[in-house]
């Protein structure tokens, strides 16, 4: 076994890993196959644990571990099941700190984006408890005498939830939390690039649940994409699927899961605009952009890719935002210092370094950044770039610190090419106009999911429902009504009379 570093961060010990952590759990133990995948820190790439995979057998233990428990879950009462989410709650809070830790070694956000990270599933715990005493359907009006009509939701059963490393606690939370209370079961498969993290927050999940008779509600299946991914999109037994991750790989989950007539919900890629016209606060939208475009060092799905600037603000405003670049402190995750940590991988690396090499081929300016920074770690310099609007590689998301800046003319030209990419999930306008706002989030204005007006592009708050458009995959998780994708729904129609109208007045007398 190579040498590790799993000593050097006593919160691992704390959020109960060891120096080789078993990667499957259902009926309340924990067990693994022989592969193994390392935990590798991004800051410097050396290795700080080892994780054991699951197996294909694994996986049909925890479903048919999950079947079993499925009844006793699914009737226990939705107030019930919202005391076990706020309880868990709870025990994370106590973890909060050691799991943003983990978050930034593994991941290689800052810890303050970790602890954010953290508390967003806290967050989500305290929504879905509330959640559960709410849950709702309607009651409607029949066109027949003495008849009614209502909706009745009830769960679906088991849910497989995919996530990818660059929310590997958070994302998972947010399935989680609203579906317990929704009466489901979670079988989850997290990144194979941040094991640690996975193995953790379901530790803090099975823990509590298990405290409360449960083995099995959530199961954790730590394989790989090809053996366990596969299993779970193909599974009949699994009517819903939550993928986040790539477009590519979306389409294949998609695909997959719709040919056994499946649902999904699918949170893929972004390629996010902020619009600041020359009414707005520029100085609040210079600090809102420069976070949104740099924060998590460009991996976040809500990342700002592009910014569109009327053309009389444009030379001030991109030479202000090139300053404050220098300004922004690049280094280790885990110094309360450091502002932008590294990329995650060194795939990561490869991919900035094809973008840049293309930016250049396809006439783009590099403003500021553009390098990798040389060293033992997954680090590169955050960059600006001007080039044409209508260029082939502004129709892409790049996964990394890549900003590009473009002139306009007014709001529609800005809307127009907000809109005219591939992708749907975030975009800002900055303004003080309310008949451009109004105009912003009408039918003809920015089509995406999340459409913000005077903030930046990332950073949503779990109250409302998170998702996107177009390439994007169409699905919403987190707060607002997005429990309903949890759910299915029954309209059921009663007659409390004595005789048998038929509806749309048809007679029909035997």
């Amino acid at each position: 076994m190579e040498s590790l570093n799993f000593d050097k961060y006593p919160f691992l010990a704390e959020l109960g890993l060891e120096k080789e952590s078993l990667g499957c759990y259902t009926n309340g133990e924990w067990k693994s196959g022989e592969e193994t995948v390392n935990s590798v820190s991004p800051h410097d790439n050396s290795i700080t644990a080892t994780a054991k995979l699951a197996t294909a057998d694994h996986y049909e233990e925890c479903i048919k571990s999950m079947e079993e428990e499925k009844a006793a879950w699914m009737m226990l009462p939705a107030p019930a099941r919202g005391e076990i989410v706020r309880q868990i709650g709870e025990k994370i809070r106590e973890k909060k700190d050691a799991l943003g830790s983990l978050i930034a070694l593994e991941m290689g956000k800052i810890k303050a984006e970790g602890d954010g990270e953290v508390q967003e599933v806290i967050d989500i715990c305290d929504f879905a408890c509330g959640l559960s005493r709410s849950l709702e359907g309607k009651v409607l009006p029949s066109e027949r005498p003495g008849h009614m009509m209502l909706e009745c939701w009830n769960p679906l059963g088991i849910v497989g939830v995919i996530t990818a490393f660059n929310f590997p606690c958070a994302v998972f939370g947010w399935n989680a939390c609203i579906g317990l209370v929704c009466g489901d079961l979670m079988l989850w498969k997290g990144s194979e690039t941040t094991p640690l993290v996975s193995i953790a927050t379901a530790k803090i999940f099975a823990d509590v649940l298990k405290e409360n008779g449960f083995n099995s509600v959530v199961s954790l299946c730590q394989g790989t994409g090809k053996e366990v991914g596969e299993l779970m999109t193909n599974d009949k037994r699994v009517p819903l699927v939550s993928f986040t991750g790539s477009t590519r790989v979306g389409r294949i989950v998609g695909n997959t899961v719709s040919k056994r007539f499946g649902k999904t919900i699918l949170e893929l890629g972004g390629n996010n605009a902020v619009i600041i016209l020359d009414d707005a606060n520029v100085d609040m939208a210079l600090k809102a952009c420069a976070f949104s475009a740099v924060g998590t060092c460009g991996q976040r799905c809500t990342s700002l890719r592009r910014i569109y600037l009327q053309d009389n603000i444009y030379d001030d405003f991109v030479e202000k935002l090139v300053k404050s670049y220098s300004t922004v402190k690049i280094g280790d995750p885990l110094d309360n210092d450091t502002l932008v940590g590294p990329l995650h991988n060194k795939a990561g690396v490869e991919i900035y370094t094809n973008a840049i090499e293309e930016i250049k081929n396809q006439g783009g300016k590099i403003l500021t950044g553009g390098n990798v920074i040389e060293g033992d770690g997954n680090y590169v310099e955050p960059t600006i770039v001007e080039i044409d609007k209508d260029s082939e590689i502004v129709q892409t998301e790049t996964f990394a610190p890549i900003l590009y800046v473009f002139k306009i003319k007014d709001v529609d030209e800005a809307i127009k090419y907000n809109n005219d990419v591939p992708q749907g999930l975030s975009s800002s306008l900055f303004t003080n106009d309310l008949k451009n706002y109004f105009k912003w989030i009408g039918p003809l204005g920015s089509d995406c999911g999340l459409v913000n007006c005077n903030i930046g592009s990332s950073g949503a708050e779990i109250g409302g429902a998170f998702g996107g458009e177009k390439e994007t995959g169409g699905g919403r998780e987190s707060g607002s009504d997005a429990w309903k994708q949890y759910m299915r729904r029954s309209t059921c129609t009663v007659n409390f009379s004595t005789s048998l109208p038929l509806a749309q007045g048809i007679k029909f007398d035997v």
